[in-house]
């Protein structure tokens, strides 16, 4: 039997770590102006993602308080619906709607994930605050503050992602959300620094959430509440923190028993570069297609080559399909897909889909379509290799692609040409291509929710960069609230 050695009992200053995380949220910058300006896009996209998922009643089942009658009148609002929850709960439901379709924004590093995720417990507590005096201390947040906390957030998740993989050891990118989630709220809340390191540390010590519901063959929708779960904790550990509860200085580096040393293989979890507003600068889009992100430009190519091959599926002998490392390490799957979430995480469905129908929507992951033969049949032609030179971009801190390449021969031995597309529409180097698109994307998103003159009233409300910051929270929420 082992045994461990006393230890020493000098309690240590804050992991570095936890202390660099600290200043920065508490340090009062606001963004470069181009990080201000894509976090009102990703504001706006966000927040539509959220309005298509309620039409769906797989997420809108989970909404709501904790327990019927659970409601907080004058507490935080939950967009798109009338629900007024208490923070922790808010916050759960407003992250549970942005993620549930897969279609905000996305971050690729050495670990992946998705920013906007944060925005559930940050908006939960904007509202709250502003709202509930007591809470706020009598000030009303303005939605320019809301922007400098989705940046501080993205930054935190999307730096700490860079070296960092937390899923080569089992865990999920969630884990991040949760972090960059308590550190932000916070500062919201007004925490003193030791007081925000003590919620950090315990935002740390919760460990991580496994990857089994993101792969086959347990993948299901726990894939589309996570994010909602990670979110909502993270400001409970916040408020925790705000009780005076102590933290855990060492929660990353302590032997044995830290972070690092028992789910980290005992590396250390490091910042690759001062925490700044480069990741929302850099942040992806998802415009065109909810799709997993390493597939983005794949279905691209394939909506490139639908017309060539419509009518000539049956002639298909084999499809070859390249893309990065990552893509083949998580997407890449073959057999029987067993639900929307198992095929929205599946390249070769991503694919065969554009290549029958010439879309992918949402509604293309749902059984009735998947149903269709001639989408097994092209999976089970494709080929799926790693080009090393879109693994060696992928990483490449100053062309973060995502590349990807197509090519279909046919029976007679013709094919078509290889469609290679190395950055989707949502990436930086097409931000003035892909900004129209995604104020399309949002119009459409709030008219599925809200009738004409309220729609237009949020799109006017999102316009104006000037406009929008100086809004308060409440006076913003309000435009969201809709009859059950």
């Amino acid at each position: 039997m082992s045994h461990i050695g006393i230890r020493d009992t000098h309690r240590p200053e804050p992991d570095a770590l936890l202390q660099a995380i600290a200043d920065y949220v508490l340090d009062g910058s606001g963004g470069s102006t181009e990080a201000r300006t894509t976090a009102r896009h990703c504001l706006m996209d966000t927040l539509g993602c959220g309005m298509l998922a309620l039409n769906y009643p797989a997420c809108t089942k989970l909404l709501g308080p904790v327990v019927p009658g659970a409601t907080l009148k004058g507490g935080a609002r939950v967009p798109g619906t009338a629900h007024e929850l208490e923070p922790v709960m808010a916050a759960f439901n407003i992250g549970a709607m942005i993620r549930w379709l897969d279609f905000n924004d996305t971050w690729l590093a050495a670990e992946w994930g998705h920013p906007s995720d944060n925005l559930g417990g940050i908006l939960a507590v904007a509202d709250y605050l502003s709202r509930t005096p007591v809470a706020g201390g009598g000030c009303t947040l303005a939605m320019g503050d809301v922007l400098s906390a989705m940046i501080k957030a993205h930054e935190i998740q999307g730096v700490l992602a860079l070296q960092n993989s937390f899923n080569r050891v089992g865990l999920d990118h969630v884990l991040l959300v949760r972090v960059a989630t308590t550190a932000v709220v916070s500062a919201m809340l007004g925490l003193s620094r030791d007081a925000v390191i003590n919620a950090i540390a315990n935002a740390w010590i919760d460990g991580g959430a496994l990857r089994t519901y993101r792969h086959a063959p347990n993948t299901g929708s726990r894939k589309s509440w996570a994010a909602g779960d990670a979110t909502s904790r993270g400001v409970r550990l916040a408020l925790i923190a705000r009780t005076g509860e102590m933290g855990y200085p060492s929660a990353l580096s302590a032997r044995t028993w830290g972070f690092q040393d028992v789910l980290f293989d005992g590396n250390a979890v490091t910042l690759e570069r001062p925490l700044a507003s480069y990741v929302m600068e850099h942040v992806l889009f998802k415009i065109s297609f909810p799709a997993e992100f390493h597939a983005q430009t794949a279905v691209e190519a394939a909506m490139t080559l639908h017309p060539q091959v419509r009518d000539r599926l049956d002639d298909i002998s084999r499809i070859v399909i390249e893309t990065q490392e990552a893509g083949v390490r998580i997407i890449d799957k073959t057999g029987p897909l067993a639900n929307p979430a198992d095929r929205d995480h599946c390249l070769q469905y991503m694919v065969a889909v554009p290549l029958v129908f010439g879309r992918l929507t949402a509604d293309d992951y749902e059984d009735s379509i998947a149903a269709d033969p001639r989408i097994d049949a092209l999976r089970a032609k494709m080929e799926i290799r790693e080009n090393e030179q879109y693994s060696r971009d992928y990483m490449d801190p100053d062309k973060r692609a995502i590349g990807n390449a197509i090519q279909i021969f046919f029976n007679d031995g013709s094919s078509t040409d290889c469609i290679a597309v190395d950055y989707p529409v949502g990436h930086r180097r097409r931000r003035s291509e892909g900004v129209p698109l995604l104020e399309e994307k949002f119009a459409h998103a709030l008219r599925t929710r809200f009738d004409e003159p309220r729609a237009a009233a949020i799109e006017n409300a999102c316009r104006d960069q000037r406009a929008l910051e100086a809004m308060s929270v409440p006076a913003f929420m309000d435009l969201w609230v809709a009859a059950d």
